[in-house]
């Protein structure tokens, strides 16, 4: 990512995007952290192996777990983090519509991610999202060198008993 700032009204557009992203029971337990300072975002990198990318920004999404308990929710029901994801994956689909680079992030410390932004206690991040503006080269792919499409990941009917085949397909 280039060092060009995203301008506050693209994050906010980002944000209410997230805001409308599918949530079990509409009880919207995500809590949105915006960091967009150059120190900040320097140390949350020294905490969080998985940033490669240099971003401008980045949306920590974070479960208020003591509002999940009030619920009635189990503070580790799996629940939690599938919202997690379908906020993360609308900001990501949304900071593509608007020209952005992006990347989710889920290898940090969370105590170290809790203790720089002070976060309130019952509070847990869950996924950092980068954003920023994509650099004119990209580092090469990891993996395979070709692009993955939906029939490589697809099975079509029952999964035999060793999965190496499938019944019906």
């Amino acid at each position: 990512m280039t060092g060009e700032p995203v301008p506050r009204e693209q994050l906010e557009q980002i944000l209410d995007a997230a805001a409308h992203a599918p949530n079990a029971g509409n009880r919207r337990l995500q809590r949105l952290v915006v960091i967009d300072d150059d120190a900040t975002l320097r140390v949350l990198r020294m905490v969080s192996p998985g940033m490669l990318q240099h971003p401008a920004a980045a949306v920590v999404i974070c479960v208020d777990v003591a509002r999940a308990v009030e619920y009635g929710l189990p503070a580790t029901s799996h629940g939690l983090c599938i919202d997690v994801g379908t906020a993360a994956q609308t900001m990501l689909l949304a900071a593509h519509a608007l020209g952005l680079g992006s990347g989710p992030v889920t290898s940090f410390s969370k105590a170290a991610v809790s203790t720089v932004l002070n976060l309130p206690a019952g509070w847990s991040p869950e996924m950092l999202v980068c954003l920023g503006h994509a650099a004119a080269t990209q580092p090469a792919p990891v993996g395979p060198h070709r692009r993955t499409t939906w029939r490589d990941l697809t099975y079509w009917g029952r999964l035999d008993s060793d999965a190496s085949t499938v019944a019906g397909s």
